[in-house]
């Protein structure tokens, strides 16, 4: 948050501590909603709402608010005042904050509200987490097929303030089956007394409710929509999804996958809000498992502490060498996991991009061979910079085709390929690298050390 708007907020605090309204209204007149709604936020609840209650864009405001700030705020209002508030937000945003909510605060807030909108709540509610219908809204313009453009421009007059989008309208018949869909664009250009029939596309894309909402992302970006309308398994229109939302699930899944990279097992939300407790339990569980894992690196070092003994510069280059495979590894993973969620790569394209992948880490290694042989030259002798240019070959290309791999290997058994974190692939490729670069030094240095 800017210095100006925190500054904002200090003047805000005190004109409602003095009630003068007057002079909180003047400071924000000129700050857009969202501005608006970080500034809020640093205020406390029991203050922010009583501005808030009395702002014409309230709704809207609102909206802006990160989760837990909606729930706190919704917890000073008088009952009378939530139900306006959420009456007045778009669909699907008043069910996603009802889905938030205690059951004391659900129960307190449906009687307050229309029927309408207390049943339309209770539909989109009651569908599963993560499926398109938890995503789409029901506020969306809906035309009949036996409309004219005359006709389906006034209609939609009066139907904009109420509708998420009215640049594309959806036909249906008698029956709300999903017949075709018309652009704004269309209707202003076309003749006023043409058919909807006529005007209409009737190949629309579209998606089921109970399709996964990351699919519906995918298809809204593919199709570059600006909505996309979601049907039940007969084809009876029952909602849409804009692209905007659709733009929060991706930016929700791509934290959730960053998360998993570095280890933690699930988005923990605002991480300024986040408790202790959380971030504690959200991260131990991968750094336990780790330690274990680790053990493996030390049985290595372990079963060749005699030849470790015998040439102790060996030691000098083991966290060199065992990083060298573990960061090639965590490349290559990234590079998979990613093109795995975007849909670029299938399964069926493993063999193709594991050949590939060990011509690039082959070239990677020689690479890195040749730079670490001549530190191997100088701390040691031309044997000692053999076995660390072969140790670096090996150690890198394993490591790239574990890091490759391993997202392959959980994608088919039905695992995140995400959970194929940085720090995962990194225990596995040290565990094998010190493996590797001992035995190598064991194979050349042995007659070194009898003599």
């Amino acid at each position: 948050m800017s210095q100006t708007h925190q500054n904002l907020a200090l003047v805000l605090r005190d004109a409602i501590q003095s009630n003068n309204f007057d002079n909180a209204f003047a400071a924000i007149k000129s700050l857009r909603p969202v501005d608006l709604a970080d500034v809020l936020e640093e205020l406390e609840p029991s203050l922010g709402w009583r501005l808030l209650e009395r702002l014409p864009s309230r709704a809207e405001v609102f909206t802006y608010f990160e989760p837990e700030q909606q729930v706190r705020l919704a917890r000073e209002f008088p009952r009378a005042t939530l139900a306006a508030l959420v009456s007045e937000m778009p669909a699907d945003e008043r069910t996603d904050l009802f889905k938030r909510f205690d059951q004391n605060q659900r129960d307190m807030l449906l009687p307050a509200l229309a029927h309408a909108e207390r049943e339309d709540i209770r539909k989109l509610s009651s569908f599963v987490e993560g499926t398109a219908g938890a995503l789409m809204t029901s506020d969306y313009a809906m035309l009949k097929k036996d409309m004219t453009v005359a006709q389906a421009m006034a209609y939609l007059r009066d139907e904009a303030p109420d509708a998420e989008t009215i640049y594309q309208a959806y036909v249906v018949d008698e029956q709300r089956n999903l017949l075709g869909v018309v652009s704004l664009r269309d209707l202003i250009l076309a003749d006023l007394n043409k058919s909807l029939q006529d005007l209409m596309t009737s190949d629309v894309v579209r998606a089921l409710v109970t399709d996964d909402q990351e699919d519906i992302a995918k298809k809204i970006a593919r199709y570059d929509l600006l909505a996309l309308p979601i049907t039940d398994e007969e084809g009876v229109l029952v909602g849409i999804v804009t692209y905007d939302d659709a733009m929060d699930v991706v930016s929700e899944e791509v934290t959730e996958d960053i998360h998993k990279s570095a280890g933690v097992s699930t988005i923990i939300g605002n991480l300024k809000d986040a408790s202790i407790g959380l971030l504690y339990r959200k991260r131990v569980f991968w750094l336990v498992l780790l330690v274990f894992g680790n053990l493996f690196s030390g049985a290595g070092i372990a079963h060749f502490e005699d030849i470790i003994a015998a040439n102790i510069v060996l030691v000098f280059f083991l966290p060199l060498l065992v990083d060298s495979g573990g960061n090639a590894g965590s490349q290559s993973a990234t590079l998979m996991v990613r093109a795995l969620a975007t849909g670029e790569v299938v399964m069926r394209d493993w063999l193709y991009l594991i050949g590939r992948e060990a011509l690039v880490a082959l070239a990677l290694g020689v690479t890195m061979a040749a730079a670490v042989s001549i530190l191997g030259y100088i701390r040691g002798d031309e044997v000692i910079a053999l076995v660390l240019a072969l140790s670096m070959v090996s150690i890198v290309m394993i490591g790239c085709m574990i890091g490759m791999s391993l997202p392959f290997v959980l994608s088919k058994f039905n695992f995140d390929p995400a959970s194929a974190s940085a720090p995962l692939i990194t225990s596995v490729c040290d565990a094998v690298g010190v493996v590797i670069y001992l035995f190598i030094a064991a194979h050349f240095l042995a007659d070194v050390s009898i003599a």
